[in-house]
């Protein structure tokens, strides 16, 4: 087996419904505080199935923390990955010479671009059918790829860059794409994770499809409600997650704090259905990440569940994780604070994970109050929070496309 460079997370921002900061977010999990608000903007579409939505409080978007020159082509989302990022490395301390170095790089995900910028390009041209007027920087806000263009050039990293666009696992391949280029060598940093920003397109997109929750429209605190048996269906929500990773032993040297090591990661594909998930893919990606953490099923202290409350999803999701774990480790998903973040949700849900093995508790999964009894049984944290401590977590997500992953972060001694 050829030498690997071990990975850790030295770096932390966020943007979420439920905490722009790490103690924010430990907080609203330790608490039972939900993001999820009532959208009346969206009342005036006919025949929607769900009216509410996870959304980052305005007072922690603050856009002018980014120059003006930069804003220019970021729309919402690249603004929500540019604030997370802007924290990750104060928190992790490097030097902006090193930043901007060779040695840094970027692996960042979202499902698209800014949907608001594209809707605003896309209204006025096909109204006017003309040309005059169109702003030549609205397609770099609405690229696909707009998250990772815009962080490279807002903190001129000359490293790898990556851009992962596979909706609901684009920020947890942002992360393992980023783990693996530092792991092989191709980088001593990067800058990893993945953006969301809310827009009514997000919801009706999953609305036509009937996978929307629409029981709660009036308790929005109660919905969605992952792995219950009165669950209805998803919310959409918003935010971004960076995770700053570096080489092990470059952090050592300068004497950073490590927040844990990055021990596996895998991606796989179901190969059968776009949008029907697979229990057998997804138990087959779990088996890969244990085996390329080198841990086994036995070692894994707690499970964060993709767990979208969705009737198909949840199904297959216990199914995978009882064949791989059984019953008896914890588990607990975390859409019920936040909505669905998309393209965020990997990141932020990877952080979430972090955070929980350092300060020693399990969130329960927030309005799960009656397990489906027509799931496969699985050790569901219910309830209050669990104190409980934990040595290696791994952060599961799934989405459209067949497109499965699975990290593993574990306690750096």
């Amino acid at each position: 087996m050829s030498q690997r460079n071990r990975v850790v997370v030295t770096g932390i921002g966020l943007r979420s419904p439920i905490g722009a900061t790490p103690r924010e977010l430990v907080d609203a999990l330790q608490n039972n505080r939900t993001g999820v608000v009532k959208m009346p903007q969206w009342d005036a579409v006919e025949n929607m199935r769900c009216r509410v939505a996870g959304v980052c409080p305005e007072n922690t978007v603050d856009a002018s923390r980014i120059g003006r020159e930069f804003r220019r082509s970021m729309g919402r989302i690249a603004i929500l990955a540019a604030l997370a990022t802007q924290d990750a490395i104060a928190d992790a301390g490097l030097a902006d010479d090193f930043i901007r170095s060779a040695a840094c790089g970027i692996s960042y995900g979202s499902t698209a671009g800014s949907s608001t910028e594209m809707e605003l390009f896309l209204t006025k041209f096909f109204q006017t059918r003309n040309t005059a007027g169109l702003a030549s920087s609205s397609y770099l806000k609405f690229m696909s790829h707009t998250c990772a263009a815009n962080l490279g050039i807002l903190f001129q990293c000359k490293g790898p860059l990556i851009a992962s666009c596979t909706a609901c696992t684009s920020g947890s391949q942002g992360v393992g794409f980023g783990f693996e280029a530092i792991r092989e060598g191709r980088a001593t940093a990067m800058l990893t994770g993945g953006a969301e920003e809310n827009h009514l397109i997000n919801a009706v997109v999953f609305d036509i499809m009937f996978a929307t929750s629409k029981n709660f429209n009036d308790r929005p605190e109660a919905t969605p409600r992952p792995f219950d048996r009165d669950r209805d269906g998803l919310v959409v929500g918003e935010g971004a997650g960076t995770l700053l990773l570096e080489e092990y032993e470059h952090a050592k040297k300068r004497g950073a704090h490590i927040h844990a090591e990055v021990l596996g990661y895998a991606t796989n594909c179901d190969g059968s259905h776009l949008t029907s998930p697979s229990a057998e893919g997804t138990a087959a990606v779990m088996h890969a990440a244990l085996a390329d953490a080198r841990v086994s099923s036995a070692q894994i202290g707690y499970i964060n569940a993709h767990a979208t409350a969705t009737p198909a999803g949840d199904i297959a999701e216990s199914t995978a994780v009882n064949r791989v774990f059984g019953d008896q480790t914890p588990i607990s998903g975390l859409k019920g604070y936040t909505g669905h973040t998309l393209g965020a949700c990997g990141a932020i849900e990877s952080i979430a994970t972090i955070l929980m093995m350092n300060e020693g508790f399990i969130a329960p999964t927030r309005n799960l109050e009656n397990p489906d009894p027509k799931l496969a049984p699985l050790r569901h944290v219910i309830g209050g929070a669990r104190e409980q401590r934990f040595g290696v977590g791994m952060n599961n997500n799934f989405a459209f496309g067949g497109v499965n992953t699975s990290l593993i972060f574990g306690r750096c001694p």
